[in-house]
C-alpha cells in the first residue's frame, strides 16, 4: 500500500510489535520470579529461625546453612552465619562456633550487629581460657548499651584466675579496665598475706575505695589458737653494762619498753589470756643475736619482738622466715625496712609511706582551700613521707604548689618564702606578702628537726592568715615550741600514739606502774604496754597467725591508743591527727 508516497509493511509492524510484547512478558516473568525467590529465602530464614527458638538446633543449623552462601538475590547471609553459629554453641561445637563467629568478622566487618558477634566470640574464648584474645574482642565493642554484658561477662571469667601474673599481664594490656583490677585484686587477696603485691593490693583498693575484706581470703586452717602463747623479746639490754643503781640507765628507753610490755603480760594473763614473755639479751651484737638464735626454745616460739636496731635484724629476719614465726623487729619504729621481704614480719606503727598517705586524704577533706605546700628535711624517712603525701595529694585534686627539701644552711630561707612582706601598715605591722594571704590551704612539714618546724610556725604566725601547718607527734616532746603556740595557729600533729590522759584504762595503768616502779610510766612503757595488750588480744582472738584475722576483721579497738589496722602491707593504717582545743589534745574526727 502506497500513501503520500510512503509505503507502510503491515506485516513488518505486526512483527514488531509481537516481539515488543513477548519481551514486556519476558520481563514480567523475570520480576516476578525473582520476587518468588526472595520471598523462598524469607521462607527459609523464618523456617530455620523457628527451629531454633523451639530448641531444634541441629535442624536450625541445616536451615541456616542454606542461607549462608552468598546470592545477590538473599538477604540473609549474615543473619543465618550468626544464628548457625548460635545453634553449633548450643549444642556444644564450640570451635565451629567460634569458626564461624570468626569468619562473620572477616566476611562483614561492617555489619550493624558486629558488636553482638564480638560479645559471642569473646564468651567462647572466655570458656576456652583464652582470657587475652576474649579481652581483645571486648575491647572492640562500641555500643555503650553492652557495656553491662560485657563486665558481668568479665567479672565471671576473670573471677576464676587465681595466678597474679596473668592478671598483672592482663591489666598491663588493659590499665583501666575495672573488672580487671577487681580481678587482679581478687587473684592477690586469694594468696593471703604471706604473698601479697602489698603495694599493688594497697593501690588497687585506694583507687575504687574496695574493703579489703571483700577480697583477701585468709588462711584459717594454719592459726591455732592456744591456752598460752610464748612471746620471746629479743632486746638490747647489755645486762653485763647496768649498775645497780636508781639512776637513769644508758639504754633506758629499751628498759622502758620492757617494762610496759612486762606489765601488759601480767594483765594479760589475769585477765585469763596466757603470754609467757621470754626476754633475751641480744647485747646489741650480731653473733651474741646469731647464738641466741641457735637455741632449740626459740623455734617453738609464736612471736619474737626485737632486735630494735638495724644492724641485728638480718639474721632474726631469716630466722622468722625460715620458721614461719611472726616478727615484730621494733614496735616503736615506722621505718618499712624493717619489714623487708618476710611475709611474716610486721610493723606495729604506720609506716611513714602510709602517714604520709594518711594525711593528705586528710588535707582533701578539710573544707579549705586546695592547695598545699611541702617542707622536709634529709633523713630518708622526710623524702618518704613528702613523696607519699605529695603523690596522694595530687590524686585527691590537692595542689601541692610547692615542695622543698630544708636544709640547716637553708632553713633561713623558709622565712623569706612564707613571710616576706610587701606591704606594712603604720605600726609597721606586715598587711601583704609575697605569698599572698590565704592563698594556701595547708603545709605540710614532712620533719621533726626543730631548725625546720620553728621556722614555719613562726612565719604562719607572722602571716595571720588561714593556713593549716600539720606536723610530727614528736614536736609535743622537743619543747622546741610552747604548746600556745600550738594552739594559736591550729597545728595539726600526725599522733597514732595518741592516747587520752583521762582515758580510764590509762589511770589504771598509770596506777599499776607507779605502784611498781614508784615513778610516772615514761613514753616508752606506755608504748610498749599498748603493743603487749593489744598483740596479747589478737592472739586470743585470732590464734598465733593472728594476721589472717585482723586482716578480715579490721580496726582492733586500742586499750589506750585509738587501735590497731593491720594493712596489706603489713604495717598499721590506723592514723589518728591531733590538734589542740581549749588547751587540751583532742582527736579530729
Amino acid at each position: 500500500m502506497k500513501r503520500n508516497g510512503m509505503i507502510i509493511n503491515y506485516a513488518h509492524f505486526t512483527f514488531s510489535v509481537k516481539s515488543c510484547l513477548r519481551f514486556l512478558l519476558l520481563i514480567l516473568l523475570l520480576a516476578l520470579g525473582g520476587n518468588a525467590i526472595s520471598q523462598d529465602f524469607k521462607k527459609q530464614f523464618n523456617k530455620a529461625k523457628d527451629q531454633f527458638e523451639k530448641g531444634n538446633y541441629s535442624a536450625a543449623m541445616d536451615g541456616f546453612n542454606a542461607l549462608i552462601v552468598y546470592d545477590k538475590n538473599n538477604p540473609y547471609p549474615e543473619y543465618a552465619s550468626f544464628y548457625y553459629a548460635l545453634s553449633a554453641q548450643r549444642l556444644g561445637f564450640t570451635t565451629l562456633a567460634k569458626n564461624q563467629f570468626s569468619a562473620i568478622r572477616k566476611t562483614y566487618p561492617t555489619w550493624v550487629q558486629l558488636n553482638e558477634v564480638n560479645l559471642w566470640l569473646a564468651s567462647l574464648f572466655f570458656q576456652q581460657s583464652d582470657f587475652f584474645q576474649a579481652m581483645l574482642l571486648l575491647a572492640d565493642i562500641k555500643d555503650s548499651s553492652l557495656g553491662p554484658k560485657c563486665d558481668s561477662l568479665k567479672r565471671f571469667y576473670l573471677s576464676k584466675i587465681e595466678d597474679v601474673e596473668t592478671m598483672k599481664m592482663l591489666r598491663e594490656n588493659h590499665p583501666n579496665d575495672k573488672e580487671v583490677d577487681r580481678a587482679l585484686a581478687r587473684a592477690i587477696g586469694r594468696k593471703g598475706l604471706s604473698t601479697l603485691e602489698n603495694n599493688l593490693f594497697d593501690s588497687l583498693l585506694t583507687k575504687y575505695a574496695w574493703r579489703r575484706d571483700e577480697f583477701l581470703v585468709p588462711d584459717q586452717k594454719r592459726s591455732i589458737k592456744k591456752d598460752r602463747y610464748r612471746v620471746a623479746l629479743l632486746f638490747p639490754f647489755q645486762t653485763a653494762t647496768l649498775e645497780p643503781s636508781p639512776e637513769k640507765k644508758r639504754n633506758q628507753p629499751i628498759l622502758d619498753l620492757y617494762q610496759g610490755m612486762r606489765l601488759a603480760a601480767d594483765s594479760l594473763n589475769r585477765a585469763a589470756i596466757g603470754i609467757d614473755l621470754i626476754a633475751y639479751d641480744t647485747e646489741r651484737n650480731t653473733e651474741a643475736t646469731k647464738t641466741l638464735l641457735a637455741r632449740p626454745e626459740l623455734m617453738g616460739v609464736d612471736l619474737i619482738i626485737g632486735p630494735l636496731f638495724s644492724e641485728d635484724v638480718k639474721a632474726v629476719q631469716l630466722f622468722s622466715q625460715k620458721n614461719e614465726i611472726n616478727l615484730i623487729v621494733n614496735p616503736v619504729s615506722s621505718n618499712s625496712d624493717f619489714i623487708q621481704q618476710n611475709p611474716f614480719s610486721f610493723l606495729y606503727q604506720p609506716s611513714h609511706a602510709t602517714m604520709g598517705k594518711k594525711v593528705a586524704e586528710m588535707v582533701a577533706k578539710m573544707p579549705r582551700k586546695k592547695t598545699s605546700m611541702v617542707y622536709y628535711g634529709t633523713s630518708p624517712k622526710d623524702s618518704i613521707l613528702a613523696f607519699n603525701y605529695i603523690k596522694r595529694a595530687l590524686d585527691l585534686g590537692v595542689k601541692v604548689v610547692y615542695a622543698e627539701e630544708v636544709r640547716r644552711e637553708t632553713s633561713a630561707g623558709i622565712f623569706e618564702k612564707l613571710a616576706k612582706a610587701t606591704k606594712y601598715d603604720e605600726w609597721k605591722n606586715p598587711l601583704e606578702f609575697t605569698l599572698k594571704k590565704d592563698s594556701i590551704g595547708s603545709i605540710f612539714v614532712a620533719s621533726d628537726e626543730p631548725v625546720i618546724y620553728t621556722k614555719i610556725i613562726n612565719s604562719v604566725e607572722s602571716r595571720g592568715d588561714s593556713i593549716i601547718v600539720i606536723g610530727q607527734e614528736s614536736w609535743l616532746q622537743d619543747n622546741a615550741v610552747e604548746y600556745g603556740k600550738f594552739d594559736d595557729n591550729g597545728v595539726v600533729f600526725i599522733a597514732p600514739n595518741y592516747y587520752s590522759p583521762g582515758n580510764p584504762a590509762f589511770l589504771n595503768f598509770r596506777s599499776s606502774y607507779i605502784n611498781k616502779h614508784g615513778m610516772m610510766p615514761p613514753d616508752n612503757a606506755i608504748k610498749g604496754y599498748e603493743v603487749m595488750m593489744n598483740i596479747g588480744r589478737a592472739l586470743q582472738l585470732y590464734g598465733n597467725y593472728f594476721q589472717d584475722g585482723l586482716l578480715v576483721a579490721g580496726v582492733l579497738p586500742g586499750v589506750l591508743t585509738s587501735g590497731y589496722l593491720l594493712q596489706p602491707g603489713r604495717d598499721n593504717g590506723l592514723v589518728p591527727f591531733v590538734h589542740f582545743k581549749e588547751g587540751q589534745l583532742k582527736v579530729i574526727k
